[in-house]
């Protein structure tokens, strides 16, 4: 039977059927077309190059309202600096020579425009001579500053280091500087996922086509989203979150239609191809929908940090489902006949009936439910307990590793002029030179400030700058208190006595401003995610405690992944360097978390509606969902989980508190919920899990997953 003939006799029309039936007809053109549109925007990408731009603006905040303030009364824009940070046990004064030659040395440097003299200036040398600092002033915009550059003004800075005298660089520049190049975790990721699949199929080949058709999703969409840079504002860590989910998605949504594939071929369906993409193909177009849904629901946030963000991602996962349905049938069609080969021998050197070791699991679940189902309730429950003391922050230097030049130059600013140095609040005074002056008197005279600077007036002489030292690290939660207390209590006594306006800025304070503002507009982003994805699985599956399970689970898991995100990194279990949450991390985790949670959803529970209309039995549809999906899901799971997982070794630490995040929740989401409680859950509920009210019944559209 030709495919022609499969397509016309077992399709309806639709436009998936449409496009995936090209790509099998013209299986030939439709990966050459993949393999050019490839080489075309990479070719585009590295010609034009990416435009990355980080927006951390917070609109309606006080520390935004001093970003801009700076902005409209500097003369000129801000250019770059690192600091040089020094340390002599006898004492600096006996290093005074060749502090002066280092000095000289990094002035010669390209890019290099100024360098303080720590000896010459007040305020650069701790008050037992042994530490100081010296800043470098560079001549561009932290945007244009050459890495190497940097490199080049720490390593000769360093040259001067000996025993008893140390030499580090700090600030944003020396840590981006010493962070190494990416690749490493999306190549472990991988080589982890082609072994896992190469165990699960039996078969190099049919472990490559999963693989490949994530590749070359992923592969274009980083070419297109560096194109897509220059008209939108899109973050530089982006690509490696979009990395992160496009690969694991990619590698899922073609395992599953691949699995359903080799499903029917041992059943001895003659059009497998056709039946998989007409099943497994419609679950994996839904699956993509609510992760894109999920995604756009950051744009309801309104924070420009995690729009560009959102978009990069929603690319990824919408260019892994065209892959999915057009290049995997290709693919399918090209090498069918030797996947067919090697899947029936593989088949065949099994001892015993797929699904056998899933169908009693779901047996042991049935007959006692309520046990497995409470107790992973509470495992759930337990996990995500800590997330109720996460405390959101923007990471510093002070959370780097140990080993770090910027690591040791924090460590030693703290050490020589106190924990606070390295986070000074930016406290603007609008109004006159007598409000400068008070607002100056006023901080030095709060318990939580060590030391204040003069007031700094603008060129313009309209606004005036006080840095403000806390006693305590720009991390501490006493740090934060402080902010708050300042912007409650002290300044509005201190305008309401000088008729004069001040806010407070600084790093604590916009992380402040960002979780008050990710918290103010939470209930609206969980509502639209939730909310869609509801009426979408409702819409589906004809059900609506269905969708409300889904939501219940998927809101568990969400919190057990977050919880342990704090007690790795808030907490410093297992190695890790203690400090607060990134700020967006927790958010972009929520969308992420729940879109994936909900392919799962539709994986397993699409096969269970399609058994309950098959047989009418909802145990039997329960035990046979899960007996087919069972080792897909897991495998699918194993994928994710390992390429997740592999960016624990990225030297970022947003990305490994995404790894984590994401790995964590697919774990529980795959083994815990799925397997497990979802069955039991499905189990108590038994045909009343199918219940639509006729109201509702007559409003939904219908989508089907499943052939009539």
């Amino acid at each position: 039977m030709t495919v022609d003939t499969q397509i016309r006799q077992a399709t309806r029309p639709g436009l998936l059927h449409r496009v995936s039936g090209w790509a099998m007809r013209h299986a030939g053109l439709a990966l050459l077309l993949w393999v050019l549109v490839l080489a075309a925007v990479t070719a585009a990408a590295t010609v034009v190059g990416a435009n990355y731009k980080n927006d951390n603006s917070l609109p309606d905040t006080d520390s935004q309202r001093v970003t801009d303030i700076f902005t409209a009364h500097q003369p000129k824009g801000d250019t770059a600096s690192v600091q040089l940070v020094f340390q002599a046990d006898g004492g600096l004064d006996a290093e005074k020579s060749r502090i002066a030659s280092m000095l000289a040395v990094v002035r010669g440097l390209p890019h290099v425009a100024s360098v303080a003299d720590p000896f010459a200036g007040p305020g650069a040398m701790s008050t037992d001579r042994r530490t100081a600092y010296a800043t470098v002033g560079l001549d561009v915009a932290v945007a244009d500053v050459p890495v190497d550059d940097v490199r080049t003004i720490i390593h000769r800075a360093q040259d001067f280091g000996r025993p008893g005298f140390q030499v580090e660089a700090g600030g944003d520049l020396a840590r981006n500087a010493a962070e190494s190049s990416g690749g490493a975790s999306e190549g472990a990721g991988i080589l982890a996922a082609l072994v896992i699949l190469v165990f699960l199929f039996g078969s190099l080949l049919a472990a490559t086509l999963p693989l490949l058709t994530a590749v070359f999703a992923v592969g274009s969409t980083v070419a297109l989203l560096m194109l897509a840079s220059h008209l939108f504002t899109v973050p530089e860590y982006t690509t490696p979150v979009m990395m992160l989910v496009g690969l694991g998605v990619g590698i899922d949504y073609a395992l599953l239609i691949f699995s359903r594939y080799r499903h029917e071929l041992l059943k001895g369906e003659a059009d497998a191809k056709v039946v998989a993409l007409d099943t497994a193909g419609r679950s994996v177009m839904f699956a993509g929908c609510t992760v894109v849904i999920a995604l756009l629901g950051l744009l309801a946030l309104g924070l420009g940090s995690l729009q560009g963000v959102a978009l990069g991602v929603t690319l990824t996962v919408l260019m892994t489902m065209l892959a999915a349905v057009t290049l995997l049938p290709s693919l399918l069609t090209l090498f069918g006949k030797r996947i067919e080969r090697s899947v029936r021998k593989h088949a065949a050197k099994q001892r015993r009936t797929p699904g056998d070791g899933w169908r009693k699991l779901a047996g042991v679940v049935q007959r006692g439910p309520w046990v497995p189902l409470v107790l992973g309730v509470l495992a759930l429950v337990a996990l995500s307990l800590p997330a109720l003391g996460m405390r959101l922050g923007f990471a510093d230097a002070g959370t780097d590793d140990p080993a770090k030049t910027s690591r040791k130059a924090y460590d030693l600013l703290a050490e020589g002029f106190g924990p606070g140095f390295n986070g000074p609040l930016v406290v603007v005074s609008e109004g006159d030179q007598a409000a400068a002056q008070a607002l100056g008197q006023t901080l030095a005279a709060d318990p939580g400030i060590a030391a204040v600077t003069p007031p700094q007036v603008t060129p313009d002489g309209k606004v005036a700058t006080v840095l403000a030292f806390p006693k305590s690290a720009p991390q501490d939660a006493a740090t934060s208190d402080l902010v708050q207390r300042l912007r409650d209590d002290t300044l509005p006594k201190l305008e309401s006595q000088t008729r004069a306006t001040y806010l407070v800025g600084g790093s604590t304070a916009a992380a402040d401003d960002f979780a008050a503002a990710v918290s103010k507009r939470l209930p609206i982003f969980v509502l639209v995610v939730v909310g869609l994805s509801a009426l979408l699985l409702m819409a589906v599956f004809r059900s609506v405690l269905i969708p409300l399970k889904a939501a219940a689970l998927n809101l568990l898991s969400i919190g057990a992944s977050l919880g342990v995100i704090t007690l790795v990194f808030q907490q410093g279990w297992f190695g890790a360097q203690p400090g607060p949450i990134e700020a967006f991390v927790p958010v972009m985790i929520f969308a992420i978390v729940f879109g994936l949670s909900m392919d799962y959803e539709v994986f397993l529970v699409s096969r269970i509606h399609e058994e309950w209309r098959r047989t009418g039995d909802a145990r039997v549809a329960v035990r046979e969902g899960l007996a087919t999906t069972g080792s897909v899901i897991t495998a699918a799971a194993a994928i994710m989980i390992v390429v997740f997982g592999a960016f624990l070794l990225s030297p970022d630490r947003m990305l490994k508190q995404f790894g984590l995040g994401l790995a964590t929740a697919v774990l529980l989401d795959a083994l815990l919920i799925r397997c497990i409680i979802v069955p039991a859950v499905l189990r108590l509920l038994g045909n009343h899990a199918w219940w639509l009210p006729s109201s509702l019944e007559r409003l939904l559209p219908r989508i089907a997953l499943e052939k009539e």
